[in-house]
């Protein structure tokens, strides 16, 4: 009697252990969501960059899955952001430019998971206008930040750190982690800055490209022959539309010195003799410049002219003249983008390395992504906006060895409204019927092919305008063969483009009597997606 007494309690006591300790099913997985800004395809190896080594993206898209047809529905910083939070398209969220602010009291994925009991954290580039909300702790930069001694806005105060701002960010978030709960699943945004436009690099990286000389797009000189207005009459050529100092750093150290102490410049003096116009735009361009270069230390503008001294020479003594100077200005731009990416990698290494170190990196689900695709020079561009592929597919990796196999490639029509959704789901949190994305887990289960009953269409609407860059609004969708665009407001033109036998988008056929069919039915598909999304946008 008394050893089945002892016995029945070592049997009750190990039940209750067991019934306490969570099965494998239920530990949920944490979450580490990065987010470059301006961050496209073409400048990353795992897509096959012609341009670049990105060693740390490829081991996420190795380890797990990358997507090929991932696309923004809303081509720009702000409302990509408010469009990732909430699972919703812009005119639902309310962010259709990057001027409107986000309602912080709107549900969102980060708020879901808190209140299931995650931790949350947002570090890094916020550009929503409205404080964070949802979040355990955050510390984000004012509006886009800045590349050195960036200030920060953490949990409503006001700080600056020393430092180039991917290492700071990334060093924030490595001490937010090491600092939380070990016993609770954490979800945090982490999200980055680089290489958003005056693409400034670390010290470490200034000047690693400039003897470099980097493919040229086929498209560079593009004409617009044979297209609508919208692509003649934006502004955001490499041509016309890059500042010499600010985004080329065409500036010498006395010019920026003189102009920091209130000193008229002479090139100022003299341009103002024969063109007022011309004047203060030059101005205007060393105050964009001088505002990013005096936050440098004294050792950090030694290296600076030291890597921009042999373009500056070239500029003043030898500037080359019509279409060599357009390739030119692609190579100066590109050495000091593709710069950015370097410390780019280098973080996003650090902090997986982290996680792994820490044993953590097997039960978290690590997406990497930016806030939508980037122009190198297609076209004869920079920037985004336009609904063209290079601006409208974003990158995007996901590792998580639980639900995913390593090296796996999708051809699944994504868009970013369905990043929230898929959190829930493997938070195993409900998800709200208001979000318009689709959790992405058929797609892992499904080896990245397309599920039964996955979308065959993307929907796309871009709004900022009149405004910079001049991108006319427009609207449209993309199928697997073939993509409709609208443009509207001050104009009425479409465009149609074969994305099979003209993937550069070059040759407009709307018009073209062969496919009016083809116009036809995705006219009829458009109405279909702006049905289903609620866009409350007539078209003709």
């Amino acid at each position: 009697m008394k050893l089945f007494t002892i016995s029945g309690i070592l049997l009750l006591l190990f039940s209750c252990n067991a019934t306490n300790k969570p099965t494998k099913e239920e530990i949920r997985p944490n979450i580490l969501f990065i987010m470059s800004d301006d961050h496209t395809t073409q400048a990353m190896s795992c897509y096959g960059s012609k341009f670049i080594e990105t060693p740390n993206l490829d081991r996420i898209s190795d380890e797990g899955m990358r997507f090929d047809h991932c696309y923004v529905t809303n081509s720009i910083c702000a409302p990509s952001r408010a469009a990732i939070l909430t699972g919703k398209f812009s005119h639902l969220n309310g962010v259709t430019d990057n001027a409107k602010i986000f309602d912080g009291t709107q549900v969102t994925y980060p708020k879901l998971l808190q209140k299931a009991g995650y931790q949350t954290a947002v570090i890094g580039k916020w550009h929503l206008g409205s404080a964070p909300t949802g979040f355990d702790y955050w510390s984000v930069l004012p509006g886009q930040g800045d590349y050195y001694q960036p200030q920060f806005i953490e949990m409503g105060d006001t700080i600056t750190e020393n430092g180039y701002v991917t290492d700071v960010i990334t060093d924030k978030a490595i001490e937010w982690l090491s600092e939380k709960t070990p016993d609770k699943p954490f979800a945090m945004v982490y999200q980055h800055k680089a290489p958003h436009r005056n693409w400034i690099p670390a010290t470490r990286h200034l000047g690693i490209f400039e003897d470099k000389d980097f493919p040229v797009p086929e498209t560079l000189l593009d004409d617009y022959q044979g297209r609508g207005s919208a692509a003649r009459q934006q502004e955001m050529e490499i041509s016309n539309h890059l500042w010499d100092a600010w985004d080329l750093k065409l500036a010498t150290r006395d010019e920026l010195e003189k102009f920091g102490e209130n000193t008229t410049l002479e090139i100022i003096t003299d341009a103002k003799q024969h063109d007022v116009e011309g004047a203060n735009k030059r101005s205007e361009d060393f105050e964009k410049l001088y505002r990013v270069y005096s936050r440098l230390s004294p050792e950090e503008k030694d290296k600076w002219h030291s890597a921009y001294a042999k373009r500056v020479e070239k500029y003043k003594n030898n500037k080359p003249e019509g279409n060599d100077l357009i390739r030119w200005k692609y190579q100066l731009y590109m050495r000091d983008y593709l710069a950015c990416i370097l410390s780019l990698d280098e973080n996003i290494g650090r902090i997986v390395n982290y996680l792994e170190e820490t044993k953590q990196l097997e039960n978290t689900i690590i997406v990497y992504t930016s806030d939508q695709g980037f122009f190198l020079g297609e076209h004869g561009w920079f920037d985004k906006r336009f609904m063209y592929e290079e601006s409208y597919r974003m990158p995007l990796l996901i590792r998580y060895p639980k639900a995913i196999q390593p090296g796996t490639v999708s051809d699944a029509f994504v868009m970013n409204v369905d990043f929230a959704p898929t959190f829930l789901d493997y938070a195993n949190v409900p998800v709200p019927n208001a979000m318009q994305g689709k959790s992405l887990r058929p797609v892992f289960e499904n080896d990245g092919k397309k599920p039964e009953g996955w979308r065959e269409s993307t929907y796309y609407h871009y709004y900022e305008f009149p405004s910079w860059h001049s991108v006319k609004r427009h609207y449209g969708i993309r199928t697997e063969r073939f993509k409709l665009i609208h443009f509207y407001n001050d104009v009425d033109e479409w465009e149609l483009y074969d994305m099979q036998n003209d993937p550069q988008e070059m040759n407009n056929i709307y018009g073209h009597p062969e496919y009016q069919e083809v116009v036809k039915s995705m006219k009829e598909e458009l109405k279909n997606q702006q049905e289903l999304y609620a866009d409350p946008i007539n078209h003709p």
